[in-house]
């Protein structure tokens, strides 16, 4: 007598009976690029359905993530100037500070997480400082802290560090409670690997780097073993949650990271992902929603509690 498992998958009813894996809108981040100035609402062609606004046009974007009951937003600032220290991140007036002020007065359940890095805000589309054409890892950690802060006085609930620093947990932690902002917990960009999947993120954001690309700080994709110990430095520097961005190629990182830390696991659903879907769905050769769903749900699976993902808005719909 041979072994049956397809009882266990005879219809609907069985198969959401046994189901391992739940999918929640609980468990979606949704990105999104705010470029100062006005009457912006610009789609990204390579990012379809994703878009840059102004802080006049954003409301709209805004009430169908509430609508859909998205829990969180993670943002992006795109400046009107640039410099090449990037000043911009740590000013009281910048975009994302306003930003953060009038989401926090208009939409005061959504969580707002903001992206810290200088990318976006330096003319070099660097990570930082560059001095003799490579990062000043310590100079830059200075003004990581200002942007920090400035983020936190803001009334941001969350930050999120991105540039792959040496010392940048612990350097935004210091500042946090030195400053009295014991609560804002730190989401790290722990595991970053310098991938080719970022490419309309670059777009979106305007921060394709000038000069060289970003190997010197961001982990090379052959590495696994390096993972698990940029996780745990940022662990002990107390990161309060641990990512792994992209998140498709890295699974097993994901997996690696939730069954060696006991710490919620973020991933990164990358914009190199998501245009990949688009384009192969606008071609007709893939089904986009089972596609989507499916990416998501293998995500979950490798052990990521939170995903940041451009198709938070449409998994939410399927999800309700």
């Amino acid at each position: 007598m041979f072994s049956r498992t397809r009882p266990l998958r005879k219809n609907e009813s069985i198969r959401r009976l046994v189901k391992e894996t739940h999918l929640s809108i609980d468990n979606l981040v949704y990105p999104l690029f705010i470029e100062e100035g006005n009457n912006i609402e610009t789609e990204i062609p390579s990012m379809p359905g994703i878009k840059r606004f102004s802080l006049d046009t954003i409301a709209k974007e805004l009430d169908e993530v509430v609508k859909l009951n998205i829990p969180a937003v993670l943002l992006f600032g795109i400046p009107s100037k640039k410099d090449e220290i990037g000043a911009e991140t740590w000013n009281v007036d910048g975009i994302i500070q306003q930003t953060i002020k009038f989401i926090k007065t208009n939409y005061p359940s959504l969580y707002v997480i903001t992206d810290v890095c200088f990318c976006e805000y330096t003319s070099h589309g660097h990570c930082g400082i560059i001095y003799n054409n490579d990062l000043d890892n310590d100079k830059s950690l200075v003004n990581l802290a200002k942007q920090v802060i400035s983020h936190a006085k803001a009334g941001a609930d969350m930050v999120a560090p991105s540039g792959m620093l040496d010392g940048m947990i612990k350097t935004i932690r210091t500042a946090l409670d030195a400053n009295e902002f014991y609560n804002i917990p730190i989401m790290s960009y722990a595991v970053k690997y310098a991938s080719a999947f970022y490419g309309p993120f670059r777009d979106a954001a305007n921060s394709v780097p000038s000069f060289g690309d970003r190997r010197t700080y961001q982990m090379d994709p052959a590495n696994r073993i390096e993972a698990l110990r940029e996780a745990k430095i940022d662990e002990v520097e107390q990161a309060d949650i641990l990512m792994v961005k992209p998140a498709l190629s890295y699974l097993d990182i994901i997996r690696d990271l939730k069954n060696n830390f006991n710490k919620p696991i973020a991933c990164y659903n990358v914009s190199g992902e998501y245009a990949m879907i688009k384009a192969a769905s606008e071609k007709g050769w893939i089904d986009e929603k089972r596609v989507m769903m499916e990416s998501l749900l293998s995500m979950k699976r490798a052990g990521a509690s939170i995903i940041i993902t451009y198709f938070a808005k449409d998994a939410a719909k399927i999800l309700q």
